[in-house]
């Protein structure tokens, strides 16, 4: 059973919700908030599986909601629900340590699917917001690569066989990772969060088809990908 917060200051939307899961059996609504400092306390208090959380609330936003939590270092993954796609909206919920990211028009399929995705410990993000979001982390987060001498000249500056279309900070994650260093460890490597790091770890994983550091390591070296 996964159990979930919600978190809304609209009351319409916490029964809908609510409604929608009552013939999901794999679920349960353990809770509801209707602001973000009410969400905070009561997410400590149940400890749910899941937060779906409301971008926009006064007081505290959603947002900020998730940011305290991660914070707080609580183990809910969190779902941000929103009318808006913007890219600032987007970004910003995944700098929080938002986990998933849904917009408010998405039908029960792809609420279900959502919600099946965060449990098992994966990211989500609703429709074309998730080609959105990536392409614009990356693109960003590439224009403003700063080498550094330290680690990344140990591991080489010259690109080798890229069979797997790997952008350029992938390929940096990617020899920083197989040289068993840590998410947080690339993250202030390369000077970027280690939300972001988690990001472009996530994509390089998904491009090689691989599940874990071993497997990453063993096909980069299968690929010529690194020495």
């Amino acid at each position: 059973m996964v159990s979930i917060v919600l978190v809304d200051d609209h009351f319409l939307v916490r029964d809908g919700i609510r409604s929608l899961l009552e013939d999901e059996k794999q679920y349960e609504v353990i809770g509801e908030a209707s602001d973000g400092r009410e969400a905070i306390e009561l997410v400590q208090s149940l400890c749910p599986d899941i937060v779906i959380c409301d971008i926009r609330m006064p007081e505290m936003s959603g947002i900020e909601t998730v940011k305290e939590l991660t914070t707080l270092s609580v183990s809910s993954k969190t779902i941000m629900l929103s009318m808006h796609d913007s890219d600032e909206y987007i970004l910003q919920s995944i700098n929080a340590g938002a986990d998933g990211y849904l917009l408010k028009d998405a039908g029960k399929e792809e609420f279900l699917k959502a919600l099946s995705t965060v449990s098992k410990g994966n990211k989500y993000f609703s429709g074309d917001v998730s080609s959105i979001l990536v392409k614009n982390l990356l693109k960003n987060s590439d224009e403003s690569i700063k080498e550094k001498p330290s680690k990344l000249a140990e591991v080489g500056k010259k690109e080798k066989n890229n069979p797997f279309d790997l952008t350029k900070r992938e390929n940096q994650i990617l020899k920083l990772a197989v040289s068993g260093m840590t998410n947080k460890d690339i993250a202030a490597e390369l000077d970027i969060s280690k939300r972001t790091t988690e990001v472009h770890r996530f994509n390089l994983m998904k491009k090689m088809a691989v599940k874990n550091v071993l497997e990453l390591s063993k096909k980069a070296r299968e690929y010529d990908m690194i020495p």
